[in-house]
């Protein structure tokens, strides 16, 4: 009692109470005041409950109290044995009765809060039988009850959002992230796309390679038909085969055996099915039906303590000596030491449990080799679909076992293999972007050297000797009459060339000196691509795993949204429910007395008037009920009495009428020894 207290102080002096309350304080508190602070906690867990009892009768607190406690499903405690006491506990503001209510419902106001809040939509309204024979009343309480599982739906749903975890602002983040990846992909895209538009018939080639695209995946189509073909084959073949082993067993035990062997087989089987029905399954189905209705007693009796418990033990303990004693008893009374039925009975017994005992082992062990053809049906698929024709013998599979190993090891060095030329291919690419860039720096560094020097346009000028040269060898093809011309422009040239290699002698030392930093430079990047591919190791170990995490989350996103679809549909059907209600409000408030007779608002009116009537009658009747129930008791006791009386006459009667003939035969008797 004393933690049961401690408890409750401790629950009321934190939110959303505040009660600042002590042991003292508490267990002083007024019966009344000890309602209003139930009140209070019920008005927590349910807002219509947030009353002040000052305002309202007794009984009617009473009965809202008892009312809520039944919804919330809260059951007396073991020491308030009648529900009667109970209800007057609760109305007098008993400290017995009201403190283990408050217990119960502290400890577990978040839970009782939600289960208040389902039961102002999930208690149903009970509708009379006779109500219900009207058509427009049955639909209404059929769309109640589709509503009603409707909401149980989408509560659920949302508990299940809320457990989840995940939240809209993670959704967004993953959105996003999308997104970006979407558009870094459409950039790369269109960079492919310029980079291919410089290659001559590229389109021509792109459609080659759609149609190399189309042809592959209608190869993988066939190839997977020619499979599937192949597994049918295969399991018709193997059906097959089952089949002829079958008929070959018909046979063999057709042609070694007997009709008389046959029929004893027959007749075995045909004995132990008979066993099965008439006594095992019989039994076994009595002693279940005893279970279950015990099962069934135990869940309609009230929760018991501990000290019912012991009660019972202690019961069953006594009826179990008492059961001993009278069987020892029934024994030495009716089975004596020398009888010789005993060891009969006692060999039947044993034969009996045997034959029970053979019987679970038979059954046992035909559901085993049920389950054992099951797995080598199983093991039969498993062996096609590694590419299997037939079961294997032992040494078949040991050198399938070996030849599988050195594929095994070969596929492993294939495909290290693979891991390395793929990484020194991604570091090739990667070096010769390095490369590239490196290029295009040493041009722009090049560039402002001549810049610096006053040689600029060196390159320009060997661009423009090229398009010179070019020009030549056309002009030589064309007009061979001006070779000389050309030839010595040509001199002209080589002489401007000498000039600036002399001019440009310099820069190409420091040139050297820049090959030579680039081998350093190489050599460092050498070194690096080691680092590069240790790390690359380890990372790819994870890349599989976060693979797996993304294709996860992408299926839980897909789920989402099928909810999220689900949940608007349900809303759809929910706006349609709502607009018929409107109808049916704007038919109700219509001035036109036919649109309001349609109203189901009037038609409840008028029944609940027609049901107060005939209540107002049955009172009436109830009435004149009790004033007469006291003369026609006075009435009922009289005819009692009466019947008694007329009882007790009767056997008077009888008895004198017995006493008369015995008398008689007396006298006739003594008249006879008279004569003789």
């Amino acid at each position: 009692m004393g933690d049961q207290m401690q408890v409750i102080v401790e629950k009321l002096n934190q939110e959303p109470f505040r009660k600042n309350y002590n042991f003292i304080s508490f267990d002083s508190l007024e019966p009344l005041q000890l309602l209003q602070l139930l009140s209070d906690v019920l008005g927590e867990i349910d807002p219509k409950h947030a009353v002040d009892i000052r305002e309202e009768l007794p009984e009617q607190t009473a009965k809202r109290m008892l009312n809520l406690l039944g919804i919330l499903k809260y059951k007396p405690p073991g020491t308030v044995s009648d529900l009667s006491a109970f209800r007057q506990g609760l109305v007098t503001g008993s400290k017995a009765v009201i403190h283990p209510v408050l217990h119960w419902l502290l400890q577990r106001t978040n839970e009782l809060r939600t289960r208040a809040y389902l039961a102002r939509f999930l208690v149903k309204l009970e509708v009379p039988a006779e109500f219900l024979q009207d058509d427009t009343v049955a639909d209404f309480n059929k769309q109640y009850e589709e509503l009603m599982e409707a909401f149980k739906n989408l509560h659920k749903e949302h508990e299940q959002l809320k457990i989840s975890g995940l939240s809209t602002a993670e959704i967004r983040r993953d959105i996003s992230a999308m997104e970006e990846e979407k558009d870094q992909l459409a950039k790369r895209v269109e960079r492919l796309k310029k980079r291919v538009e410089t290659v001559q018939n590229h389109q021509r080639m792109l459609e080659i390679a759609r149609q190399l695209r189309l042809e592959k995946e209608r190869e993988e189509s066939l190839a997977q038909q020619k499979q599937e073909q192949k597994s049918q084959l295969f399991h018709t073949e193997q059906r097959l085969q089952r089949a002829q082993v079958q008929l070959k067993e018909m046979q063999h035990m057709v042609a070694d055996s007997k009709p008389e062997s046959l029929m004893k087989k027959l007749e075995e089987e045909i004995n132990f099915n008979s066993y099965l029905v008439n006594e095992k399954i019989p039994r076994e189905m009595e002693s279940k039906k005893t279970s279950v209705y015990f099962l069934q007693k135990l869940v309609a009796e009230p929760a018991m303590t501990q000290a019912d418990l012991t009660a019972l033990e202690s019961e069953i303990e006594e009826v179990t000596a008492q059961m001993n004693q009278l069987i020892e008893k029934r024994i030495i009374t009716y089975e004596p030491a020398d009888s010789k039925f005993s060891m009969y009975r006692q060999q039947a017994s044993i034969i009996s449990r045997k034959k029970e005992a053979k019987a679970e082992e038979l059954q046992a062990a035909k559901e085993e080799m049920s389950s054992l053809e099951k797995q080598v049906e199983q093991k039969n698929s498993q062996a096609h679909g590694l590419g299997g024709s037939e079961l294997l013998t032992e040494d078949e599979f040991k050198q399938y076992v070996s030849r599988l190993r050195s594929k095994n090891t070969l596929y492993k060095r294939r495909r290290q293999e693979v891991a390395e030329i793929t990484a020194e291919y991604g570091i090739l690419q990667r070096t010769e972007e390095l490369l590239r860039q490196r290029h295009q720096a040493t041009q722009q560094q090049l560039q402002a050297i001549e810049e610096k020097k006053g040689i600029s346009g060196y390159s320009y000028t060997q661009e423009e000797l090229e398009r010179v040269s070019a020009v030549k060898s056309e002009m030589d093809e064309v007009k061979g009459q001006t070779l000389d011309n050309m030839s010595e422009m040509v001199k002209k040239l080589n002489a401007m060339v000498a000039e600036k290699k002399a001019s440009l002698a310099p820069v190409i030392k420091e040139l050297r000196q820049l090959r030579q930093n680039c081998q350093e430079l190489t050599q460092e990047c050498d070194e690096k691509k080691m680092q590069y591919d240790s790390c690359a190791a380890g990372l790819e170990t994870n890349r599989s795993a976060l693979e797996q995490e993304v294709k996860g989350l992408l299926e839980e996103c897909a789920q989402e949204e099928s909810n999220y679809r689900y949940i608007n549909c349900m809303k759809r059907s929910l706006e349609v429910q709502l607009q018929r209600a409107k109808e049916e409000m704007k038919a109700y408030v219509s001035p036109e007395p036919q649109e309001r007779r349609r109203a189901v608002r009037e038609q409840y009116t008028r029944i609940i008037l027609e049901q107060e009537n005939l209540g107002k009658k049955l009172r009436e009747k109830q009435k004149v009920v009790r004033e007469s129930h006291g003369p026609n008791m006075k009435q009922m006791k009289m005819w009692q009495d009466f019947e008694k009386l007329m009882e007790c006459k009767r056997e008077c009667f009888l008895k004198q009428q017995n006493q008369a003939a015995i008398g008689q035969i007396i006298q006739e008797g003594g008249k006879d020894r008279l004569v003789l």
